[in-house]
This record gives C-alpha cells, sequence and structure tokens, in this order.
C-alpha cells in the first residue's frame, strides 16, 4: 500500500483555517471583508469573551439565497472569481473562497441571510465543518454570521489565544482600520457589556480621524494628495504591426494618493503607527515603507518614524493581492514607479506645507515618551517583531535589519494613558488598568456615544458624531484644517528679533504669536542645503590648510574611507593615506577646522559602515551624500552659548526662511517652536 493519500476534506478546512485564521480577529476580518464585499453600508460587530465566545457580524448587504448560502461553505467557493485571468485584476478584498468553510471546520457557526427578492431568507447551522440544520427563516435583506466557541475542537490551537483583552484591542484595531478606509459606511463594535466604536457616516476621511481618534490627534496630522499616470497599466503598448486595425489604444492607469502625515514634531520609536491601504485593502509593505522613511529622510532622527495614514489607489491588473494567504501583502507590477511617486509626494507636501511645531505640542511629542498611533496595546513590546530598538542599539543598523510592523502585532499589556497625550491611548482598552470588569464596563460604556464625554485618568476623549463644544465632525474638521493651513513657516522671514536666551535661542516675534528659534539647528539647516546645492552643481568651496592634519584611525575604519574617499573629495576634502592607519587632510570645506574637521571626518567614517549592506549603490550614494552634508553642516554651524547682535539674527532668519524644510535640522531635532497667539490668551485665561 502506498505512503501517499488524499486528506479528508474535514482535515484540509482545518489546514486551511491555520493559515487564515489564527485568532478571533483574523475571524472579524474575513468576515468584514465579506460584508464590504456584499455592498453592505451599515456593519456591526459584536463580540463576547474577546470573541471566544461568540462574534457577530451583521450587514444590510445584498445577501444570498438559499443554494449560494449552501455553496458558500464549500472549499474554493467563491462569487469573486470565474476564471484563471481574473486573479490578474482583483478588484475586491476576498476572493480566495476558504475563509467560510476554514471558519465553520473549527467553529459552531450560524449563517442566516436573505436576499430581501425572495419570499424567506436562510438560516444554517454547521459545527466542526457539518451542516446541522438548513431552515427557512423571515429575515431582512443581508447577512448575519455568528461565530461561536472559536477553537472548540481544536484545544491546541485555542492555548495560543492571548487574554480577553488582548484579542478584543486585536478585534478593536481591525474595525477601526476598516472604519478609517470607509468612511461612508456605518460601523458599530459592542462587547458584551458596552459599545466600543460607534462610526456613523461621514463625508471625508478627516472627519473620520476627528470622529474616532479625536482633535488633537487630528490636528497633528497633514493631508496629502498625489495622481500620476501608469505606463500603459504596467503594460508595454503593442507594436502597430501586431495591433488590429480596430484595436484603440490601451488606455494607461492612474496611481493616485490620499491620505494623511504627521508633522515633524510627532515622532515613534516603531513602524507602528504607519497605515497602508492599496485599493481599500490594509497592507504591510517593505518598498512604502522605505519610500516613507525616505521621504522624512533629515527631517527627523534616522531612528524615528512618522505617523502616517496612506490611501493607494491604483487599477487593479497593476497589484497582485494573491500572495498571501491572509491577503496582507502585495506585490506590485511597476515598484519603482510606486516607491518614488509615494516618496516624491511625502516629500514635496512637506516643503509646501512647512508646518509650525507647537511648543506645547513639541513638549508632548518627544520620541521616548509618546504614544502609539493607536492604543498602547497595539505596540509592540521591544525586542518583540516591530518594537523600540534597545537604547544602545546602533541607530542605521537596527532600521535596516528592524523587520516592519505587522498591522494587527500588539501587545499584551495595556499601560495607563498620559494625560495630555494623544487619544489614541487605550480608547476602549481598559487603559485605566480597571481591575473590575464591570467597573470597566461603566468606565468605557460612553466611549464614541454622541453627547456622552468620557474621561479615564483626566483623558477625555472626543466622541462619534459631536464633539465636546457641540460641533459636528464636518464643522470640526474644517475649523482645524483651518488652523493647520495658517500654523506655518512661511512668514519666518518677517519676524522681529528680541533677544537670545542664554545666547543659545533666538526669541522672535511674529503675528501669529512668540517664536523660539534654535540658533544653532537654524544655522545647521541653512548649511546642509547650502552644501547639497554646491555639491549638486560640482561648486564645492574648500579651503587649503598650511599644514596637513594627521588623523589617526583604525584598520577598519581605513577600509571604509577607501569605500568613500571619491565622494569625500566631492565635497571638498583633500585627504590621502599617510601611512597604514593614518589620513593627511589638505584641504577641507569651507567653515570646518581643528579639532571639528577631525570630529567631523571620524563621524562620517563611522556613520558609513553602519550603513546597510542591503542598499543599492545609487542608495548608498545619495545617503552618503547627505551624511557628509548634515556632518559638514553640524560642525560648521553657530554654536550654542554664542552671542549674536540683532543684524545677525535677522539675517539667521531670513536665510532659514529660504529652506526647503526648516522645520528641522537634518538629524530630525526642532528649529522653531511656536508659543501661538491663541495659546498665549488661554494661559492668561483670556478665552
Amino acid at each position: 500500500m502506498g505512503r501517499i493519500r488524499i486528506l479528508p476534506d474535514q482535515v484540509a478546512n482545518q489546514i486551511a483555517a491555520g493559515e487564515v485564521v489564527d485568532r478571533p480577529a483574523s475571524v472579524v476580518k474575513e468576515l468584514l471583508e465579506n460584508a464590504l464585499d456584499a455592498g453592505a453600508n451599515r456593519i456591526r460587530v459584536e463580540v463576547e469573551a474577546g470573541g471566544r465566545r461568540l462574534i457577530r457580524v451583521s450587514d444590510d448587504g445584498f445577501g444570498m439565497n438559499r443554494d449560494d448560502a449552501l455553496l458558500a461553505f464549500e472549499r474554493h467557493a467563491t462569487s469573486k472569481l470565474r476564471t484563471a485571468d481574473d486573479l490578474l485584476s482583483i478588484a475586491t478584498l476576498g476572493f480566495r473562497g476558504e475563509a467560510l468553510p476554514s471558519i465553520a471546520s473549527v467553529a459552531r457557526v450560524t449563517l442566516e441571510t436573505a436576499t430581501g427578492d425572495e419570499a424567506a431568507g436562510t438560516r444554517m447551522e454547521i459545527a466542526g465543518g457539518k451542516i446541522l440544520h438548513v431552515d427557512d427563516a423571515a429575515l431582512p435583506r443581508g447577512t448575519t454570521l455568528a461565530v461561536a466557541d472559536l477553537f472548540f475542537n481544536t484545544p491546541a490551537r485555542r492555548k495560543f489565544l492571548r487574554a480577553e483583552s488582548t484579542e478584543l484591542a486585536h478585534v478593536t484595531a481591525l474595525v477601526t482600520h476598516y472604519a478609517l478606509v470607509h468612511p461612508e459606511k456605518h460601523f458599530e463594535l459592542t462587547s458584551a457589556t458596552h459599545t466600543i466604536v460607534s462610526a456613523p457616516p461621514v463625508a471625508r476621511t478627516a472627519e473620520r480621524i476627528y470622529q474616532i481618534f479625536g482633535k488633537d490627534t487630528l490636528e497633528q496630522l497633514l493631508p496629502v494628495a498625489a495622481e500620476t499616470p501608469l505606463s500603459h497599466g504596467g503594460l508595454p503598448e503593442p507594436p502597430p504591426w501586431k495591433k488590429d486595425p480596430g484595436e484603440p489604444a490601451r488606455d494607461p492607469g492612474t496611481l493616485r494618493l490620499t491620505g494623511f502625515y504627521s508633522k515633524p514634531e510627532l515622532q515613534k520609536l516603531n513602524r507602528n503607527s504607519i497605515y497602508i491601504f492599496v485599493n481599500k485593502r490594509l497592507i504591510r509593505d517593505r518598498l512604502l515603507i522605505h519610500a516613507i522613511t525616505e521621504a522624512y529622510r533629515n527631517v527627523i532622527p534616522p531612528t524615528s518614524y512618522p505617523v502616517v495614514l496612506l490611501f493607494l489607489e491604483m487599477p487593479p491588473e497593476e497589484v497582485d493581492v494573491n500572495v498571501h494567504p491572509a491577503k496582507t501583502e502585495v506585490r506590485f507590477r511597476q515598484q519603482s514607479l510606486v516607491h518614488d511617486f509615494v516618496r516624491d509626494s511625502l516629500r514635496t507636501a512637506l516643503i509646501q506645507a512647512r508646518p509650525a511645531a507647537g511648543f506645547l505640542a513639541a513638549l508632548d511629542s518627544a520620541p521616548l515618551a509618546s504614544p502609539s498611533l493607536m492604543p498602547p496595546a497595539f505596540s509592540p513590546l521591544p525586542g518583540a517583531p516591530g518594537g523600540a530598538p534597545p537604547a544602545d542599539s546602533d541607530a542605521e543598523a537596527t532600521q535596516a535589519a528592524a523587520p516592519e510592523a505587522e498591522p494587527f502585532q500588539l501587545t499584551t499589556k495595556l499601560p495607563a494613558p498620559v494625560p495630555g497625550k494623544l487619544p489614541f491611548d487605550g480608547r476602549g482598552f481598559n487603559p485605566a488598568g480597571w481591575t473590575d470588569r464591570e467597573a470597566w464596563g461603566q468606565a468605557a460604556a460612553g466611549l464614541f456615544r454622541p453627547g456622552t464625554p468620557s474621561v479615564i485618568d483626566g483623558c477625555s476623549y472626543p466622541l462619534a458624531g459631536e464633539s465636546a463644544n457641540g460641533l459636528s465632525p464636518a464643522t470640526a474638521t474644517a475649523q482645524i484644517e483651518a488652523e493647520q493651513s495658517a500654523a506655518n513657516l512661511n512668514h519666518l522671514g518677517s519676524l522681529r528679533p528680541l533677544a537670545q536666551l542664554r545666547e543659545s535661542f533666538i526669541l522672535a516675534a511674529g503675528d501669529d504669536g512668540l517664536w523660539i528659534i534654535d540658533q544653532h539647528v537654524a544655522h545647521e539647516r541653512i548649511l546642509f542645503e547650502k552644501i547639497l546645492r554646491e555639491r549638486q552643481v560640482e561648486r564645492v568651496q574648500r579651503q587649503r590648510l598650511l599644514m596637513p592634519m594627521l588623523v589617526e584611525l583604525q584598520p577598519w575604519q581605513m577600509v571604509v574611507f577607501a569605500r568613500i574617499a571619491e565622494e569625500l573629495d566631492r565635497n571638498g576634502f583633500e585627504v590621502e593615506p599617510f601611512g597604514p592607519h593614518t589620513l593627511a587632510v589638505k584641504a577641507a570645506p569651507v567653515g570646518l577646522e581643528g579639532a571639528a574637521l577631525e570630529r567631523m571626518l571620524t563621524q562620517v567614517i563611522e556613520q558609513s559602515s553602519a550603513a546597510s549592506d542591503e542598499a543599492t549603490q545609487s542608495e548608498d550614494l545619495k545617503a552618503l551624500r547627505t551624511r557628509i552634508a548634515a556632518s559638514i553642516a553640524c560642525h560648521s554651524a553657530i554654536k550654542v552659548n554664542t552671542a549674536l547682535d540683532p543684524a545677525r539674527m535677522e539675517w539667521l532668519l531670513l536665510e532659514l526662511a529660504k529652506t526647503s524644510h526648516p522645520t528641522s535640522c537634518p538629524h530630525g531635532r526642532p528649529i522653531a517652536l511656536l508659543y501661538s497667539w491663541k495659546d498665549i490668551q488661554r494661559a492668561f485665561h483670556r478665552i
């Protein structure tokens, strides 16, 4: 007898369940996607015991007739594909036909569905993959699918589930993600005791962000929108002699980007606050993560990450979503074009917006103290995938080696929120650390409900449908956008220098309030952009030293120097080996001399040795140029504890106003902080 045999359907379904269903949030994801594909406008999710005991998803979509309901629980049964060619242009969220049979094989499932066109709907009961009952029932149009006792017949899998609060946090994250990408639909998430999310339809994504996360969060985010044509949908146009006479020219598709990005003052220690949607599908993609970090290069520190919410729209044939069982990874046909488009769009938006950093907001946005974009439960622990790097780790090596953040990877700890921080902190996830479940339910019951403000540990959370001051999300969002458009650095050149604070910071007055400018990093930004411009046109100014400066290096540093020697020469250095472990510096860029010159040269060599080996040659060269320029600027800039006369301060402000990124120095530190007129009035109880 042979050794190879065909597995029974029940075993095959449980194996498939291991790929697509690993926790309650996975079930919710599959059912939510089915509801959205069914054209639902209102989706309600109910969970008990974090989803272990019960998950019920109800929608008002087009439903199924009796025959379709029976077929839906067969393996590889789907209404979204017909032929293999359909795999090249998938426009729906679900398409594999494995979700329902996989879920039914490891749980007790009840399906109620009706199309609205027939006299009766259908009610089915399935347990462990076996159909128990199929009956007619009087039901409204739509589908309700209840999943009870998840993994009841696979206790080994059930042991891997986390605490109820953790599983609930996963589910809440998922519902929140889909609510963000579908602001025109109504989403509701309830537990056994209270409503966690209630998001009525709104007109724009900005209103949805305000509706779910509140005013303080939206104030930290700026909108971005751009589009670019694709080259014939990613396919080459056939030559004329191969085309049919009546065949029209192929219309190239369009790549569109919309979304929100954070001001440079808001920084995170990991990628967990970067959310990317492609054709309304939440994905994780190293290519796009790299594009986003490149857009913020020399704007925030290399070990920090921004808060980004991006929505990419492109023709379905331009993206392959059939590369991962959970459908969270994709492959782009024109990877370079997508990467460069995202990077350049964000970079251009940053240059044009020139957002001003608020004095009080900057204190709350320090990378080591600020919470994640999502509640604290969404942040991996240090050392976990996507977690914060150790404090003593090498910055660039850690950035290159760290895996991308899992969109649904959460920790089991729920730290208490910090008053005054962003309102993502623990929304609806026992943020105050309640030990009594009933007390927590009562405290969280008001979250997201119009007209019932919630205050937990001093944190006030805005509510869906209505803000604390009675304004609608649309009105409140418009006010925030108007304030954001006015709070920028376009008027730096018109500021009036008043004085120096400890000969390190410039105090200046403007129509919008009181400005505090760090003189060192301001001059550093000016010099950095000047050096890059001169390097681009090969007109770097250098000065010869009266006597060559000898710099002692270690053997490995001599190897790195040999690799970057040509670029150093193009940036104004004239350096040559002077023995096996010594360099002789004969010329250097203007402004560098003495100990600063030696420190700068050693710093560039050490940073270059830590650069990622995986970077392409062009990326490595570009990064090397910016590292050299940033180091030269830092060591040549005006130092702290340096007295400046009024003319010098005025010149510094005028030159800073001409730069592309006056928000931060090349190393990511803020340059100018605004104590706005509104904040001043509020501090003096004038408003």
